[in-house]
C-alpha cells in the first residue's frame, strides 16, 4: 500500500463511525492547480481494492484536467460502500468536513455512486465541490457533456481512421447504457450510426428497448466485443480492454467514455498490434470534468460546451502525433500532459 508514497503529493483516510463514512481521498498532483476529481460510491470486496482504484482514478485525473486546458491538478475520491444501502445525508455530510479539511487542495464531484442531489449536501459542509444541481447554482448533470466530449473525440478517430469525420453508416458498439451512454446512443443514431448495446441493468436495457427500438441489445460484453462493430465504446467501469478481451475485438477504433480502460501497462501494445486505434480515455471523457470546472467559476453552459467540443482537436493532435512518432496514442497523450504539467507547474517557482 505503500505505491503512493513516490508519485502522489497526499492520500487521505477517512472515518467517521457513526455516519459509517468510510473513504479515501488521493491527491495526485496540485502542479496546474486544486485538484479536481469525483467521487466515487462503490462497494469494493477490500480497502485494497479501494485504494488502488482511487490512486489509478487520481492520476487518470490529473493528465485529464492537463488535456483538457484546465489549470487544475488530479484528484479522486472513493467512499467504500454500497450507496443504495449505506448512503445518508449524515455520511456525505461527514464526507464534505474531510474534503473542507483539505483547504481547496483537492475539489470533489460526481462519479459512479454519487450524483447532484448528493453534491448539495455535501456542499452543506464544504465550499470545494462542483457537480451541484442546478437549483443551487451549479452545473447539473455532467454526463450530459461527458456524452458530447465521448462523441467528439470519436468523430476525430472516425476521421483519422476512415477520413471523414463522421459515425454515420458505422456500427458503434455501447458497453453501459447508464448516465453517459445514454446521450451517447442519442448523438450517435442522430449522426447515422447503428447502435449494439449492452449493461447488467434490465431497467438500462428496458429504457432502450423503449427510447430507441432500433438499438441491438446483446447479453453482456463478452457478446458485445465479437460483434462486427466498427467502433467499441465501454462506458461502465474500469479495465475494459485487457489480455482475454483484446485478441476478441472485432472493432478498428476504441473510444469510451469508462475511466482506466486499459487494465494495465501493455495493453495499448496489445491494441496497436491488432489494428486497433484507441482514443485514450482520459481525453475523450474529459467533457465532464470541463463541465464542472466551468461551475467553479460560474457556470455557462455554451462556454462549456464550447471547450468540450475542442475534445475532437485534442484528440485528432494526439491521434497525428502518435502516428508521426510511432507510438500508441496512450504514450502520446501522456507526452503531451506531462509536458503541460512540467511547463505551466514551473511557473509556480517565479515568486510574485
Amino acid at each position: 500500500m505503500g505505491v503512493f508514497t513516490t508519485s502522489h503529493e497526499q492520500v487521505v483516510f477517512c472515518h467517521d463511525r457513526q455516519s459509517g463514512l468510510r473513504a479515501i481521498i488521493a491527491v495526485y498532483s496540485t502542479a496546474l492547480g486544486p485538484a479536481l476529481g469525483g467521487t466515487r460510491f462503490y462497494p469494493y470486496a477490500s480497502e485494497e481494492d479501494a485504494l488502488h482504484d482511487v490512486l489509478e482514478l487520481s492520476r487518470g485525473m490529473a493528465y485529464k484536467n492537463a488535456l483538457a486546458g484546465l489549470d487544475l491538478g488530479g484528484g479522486k475520491a472513493v467512499i467504500w460502500g454500497d450507496p443504495d444501502k449505506d448512503k445518508s445525508e449524515q455520511l456525505l455530510r461527514a464526507y464534505g468536513r474531510f474534503v473542507q479539511s483539505l483547504g481547496g487542495r483537492y475539489y470533489t464531484a460526481c462519479d459512479v455512486g454519487t450524483y447532484v442531489q448528493d453534491m448539495d449536501i455535501v456542499a452543506k459542509e464544504t465550499k470545494f465541490v462542483t457537480g451541484r444541481s442546478e437549483s443551487h447554482g451549479g452545473a447539473g448533470d455532467s454526463s450530459v457533456l461527458t456524452a458530447y466530449g465521448v462523441f467528439q473525440g470519436m468523430r476525430a478517430a472516425a476521421e483519422h481512421r476512415w477520413g471523414s469525420p463522421t459515425l454515420a453508416g458505422r456500427r458503434v458498439g455501447i458497453s453501459g447504457l447508464g448516465k453517459v451512454g445514454k446521450h451517447l446512443t442519442k448523438h450517435l443514431i442522430d449522426d447515422g450510426a447503428s447502435v449494439v448495446a449492452t449493461d447488467v441493468s434490465e431497467k438500462a436495457l428496458d429504457w432502450a428497448s423503449s427510447t430507441y427500438p432500433q438499438v441491438d441489445l446483446v447479453g453482456g460484453n463478452d457478446e458485445l466485443i465479437k460483434q462486427a462493430l466498427d467502433v467499441y465504446a465501454p462506458c461502465a467501469l474500469g479495465g475494459a480492454l485487457n489480455d482475454e478481451t483484446v485478441p476478441l475485438l472485432q472493432a478498428k477504433i476504441v473510444a469510451g467514455a469508462a475511466n482506466n480502460q486499459l487494465a494495465h501497462p501493455g495493453v495499448e501494445k496489445l491494441l496497436a498490434e491488432r489494428d486497433v486505434l484507441y482514443a485514450p480515455d482520459y481525453v475523450v471523457n474529459s467533457g465532464g470534468v470541463i463541465q464542472v470546472a466551468d461551475e467553479i467559476e460560474g457556470f455557462n453552459f455554451a462556454r462549456a460546451k464550447e471547450r468540450a467540443g475542442r475534445i475532437y482537436d485534442t484528440t485528432k493532435q494526439i491521434l497525428q502525433l502518435a502516428s508521426a512518432e510511432g507510438v500508441p496514442p496512450a504514450a502520446a497523450a501522456d507526452r503531451l500532459a506531462e509536458r503541460r504539467m512540467a511547463e505551466v507547474g514551473r511557473l509556480r517557482t517565479i515568486l510574485v
